[in-house]
């Protein structure tokens, strides 16, 4: 693959830049694990993190005493507290005006003020035999429009990785009844159309755009679909005309080539890189410096140093999320529970051995965060 340089070049301008450095300091700090209770993201305010052993649903006080027990954590956890990480830098731009919360998968929602964005929003979550040894690949795609409707507010932009349909099946619904523009790939464009989207509304991307939504940046990164033992994976292939017949089965959804996405809420950020899978160009993504990365736990170590070479290419973010490493066919209200193929706690132990100063964050459905990904507070 051709290097494409997806830093930005006539976006933010370098003290912009300056500003996220000074953000990706404060963002470092103890690993925080804690979820508080679903609340609307217009609520959320100044935040702080929970103790490390605290479990997920469990809310967090907002008091001066907590905080200062927080940082004491922070020290013994990573033996600098995060005031001694941002040392010389300028404070961070506050956080509340931004929110964060995880669909499951690897799907996002993320509102900057009132507007919304979606990441690979996959909601409806049927069964297909996956996680119980009995996978058919020729069962039918499904929205449930109660479900996707309660979650995903009222989004401008869907941005979509890839088009399996752990990724892509209701974003069907999402763009038609909301008018959203979804950007993706040609192949994931050939199947909206299919599925009833106005052509109108899709912007493919191949990767290495740097995207201008009117104050929201969307650098798009070309990427990889991650791979299972055999350095293989479900329904590869692209398309280049509109299949067809119109998709039925998830089967009749190929992957269509991947890419990541790197958000960036205004001139100060945060940004947050969004992965939908599992492997990555480490070219690609060299030099974008997020705040926050939403990284996919693997399934197999295909894939080699998976975890060091990404964060070294991202230039260890302040904070980093796993993603895509729970049951997606179990309903999301309930807590997530793990992929037994996915071995998280070997994925965070990782993090952490190569870069201790990176706050690490597993994230519950139920949780609203603000733009450091701290539990938001009222």
């Amino acid at each position: 693959m051709t290097h494409q340089d997806t830093r930005v070049t006539d976006g933010p301008d370098a003290s912009a830049g300056r500003r996220r450095l000074g953000r990706r300091a404060v963002l470092r700090g103890a690993a925080l694990g804690a979820a508080a209770p679903l609340i609307p993201a217009t609520a959320a305010t100044a935040a702080t993190a929970a103790p490390a052993s605290a479990a997920p649903g469990t809310a967090v006080p907002a008091t001066a005493a907590h905080d200062a027990a927080t940082t004491a954590t922070a020290t013994t956890a990573t033996g600098a507290s995060a005031g001694e990480s941002a040392a010389g830098d300028s404070p961070a731009p506050a956080a509340a005006s931004v929110a964060f919360r995880w669909f499951g998968t690897a799907g996002w929602r993320i509102d900057v003020g009132d507007r919304t964005v979606l990441f690979d929003p996959y909601l409806t979550r049927f069964p297909t035999g996956l996680f119980d040894g009995a996978f058919d690949p020729r069962t039918r795609l499904r929205t449930d429009p109660k479900t996707v409707d309660a979650h995903i507010g009222r989004p401008e932009l869907v941005l979509v990785s890839h088009s399996h349909w752990d990724h892509l099946s209701d974003v069907p619904h999402i763009a038609k009844t909301t008018g959203a523009r979804v950007v993706g790939t040609e192949t994931t464009y050939h199947l909206l159309v299919s599925l009833g989207v106005d052509a109108g509304q899709i912007s493919v991307v191949k990767g290495g755009e740097v995207l201008d939504f009117g104050g929201i940046t969307v650098e798009v990164v070309p990427s990889l679909h991650s791979r299972n033992k055999s350095c293989s994976y479900f329904a590869p292939g692209t398309l280049h005309s509109r299949p067809a017949r119109t998709p039925r089965t998830i089967a009749d959804l190929p992957e269509g080539d991947t890419l990541a996405f790197q958000v960036t809420a205004g001139a100060g950020g945060p940004s947050a890189f969004l992965m939908g899978a599992s492997d990555f160009s480490e070219r690609a993504v060299s030099g974008l410096r997020p705040d926050l990365a939403m990284v996919a736990v693997p399934t197999s170590t295909s894939t080699p140093r998976y975890v060091p070479r990404l964060l070294r290419a991202l230039g260890t973010p302040g904070v980093v999320v796993p993603v895509h490493w729970d049951d997606f066919e179990l309903p999301l209200t309930g807590s997530p529970v793990p992929d037994p193929a996915a071995d998280l706690d070997a994925f965070l132990a990782q993090v952490r051995e190569v870069s201790p100063a990176t706050r690490v964050v597993r994230p519950d459905y139920r949780t609203v965060y603000d733009g450091e990904m701290r539990p938001a507070q009222r």
